[in-house]
């Protein structure tokens, strides 16, 4: 989901829950991305969530993979990367992009995708969130998540909702 067109979701969450899991690069703005997806959390009514750091993008999928199948109802990862001068941010976007992709995929958990790949540091802090910022990305990628995770949840057969 991004800046314009956006949609507004009014999400009942009760009952969900959700793991986000987040980088700790550039902390301004993670600190700003995960203070969004808390308000998320809150306003979608999600009690039950944790937030689990960890060092970079990197390492994301596989944290996200195992709070999937610990029984998360949902995933957000949240990360940043900045362009530099290396190749080093297509590789590490890419690898992370494609590695959250495959879990939601492999596992059926929906994971958020809260992930900047910015230019510069204005871009992601006008991203974060933060106030002054003209997008919240850590909110949106809980919205995301709870969003498909209760779509996923309506379309269960019957007898999967009951634990039958």
């Amino acid at each position: 989901m991004s800046g314009a067109g956006s949609p507004t979701l009014e999400l009942d969450g009760r009952g969900l829950r959700v793991v986000v899991v987040a980088a700790s690069w550039h902390t301004q703005v993670m600190d700003g991305l995960v203070a969004g997806a808390l308000r998320g959390l809150d306003a979608a009514q999600v009690t039950n969530f944790e937030v689990i750091r960890v060092p970079g993008l990197f390492e994301l999928p596989v944290v996200a993979q195992a709070a999937a199948r610990a029984g998360a109802d949902a995933v957000v990862a949240l990360g940043v990367v900045i362009r530099g001068g290396t190749p080093h941010f297509e590789y590490v976007c890419s690898a992370a992009t494609d590695g959250l992709n495959q879990v939601a995929l492999t596992t059926g958990v929906p994971v958020g995708f809260g992930l900047l790949t910015c230019d510069d540091d204005a871009q992601a802090l006008d991203r974060a969130g933060l106030p002054g910022s003209s997008e919240d990305k850590g909110r949106e990628a809980v919205e995301a998540a709870v969003a498909t995770a209760l779509v996923l949840r309506d379309l269960a057969p019957a007898d999967a909702a009951d634990g039958q």
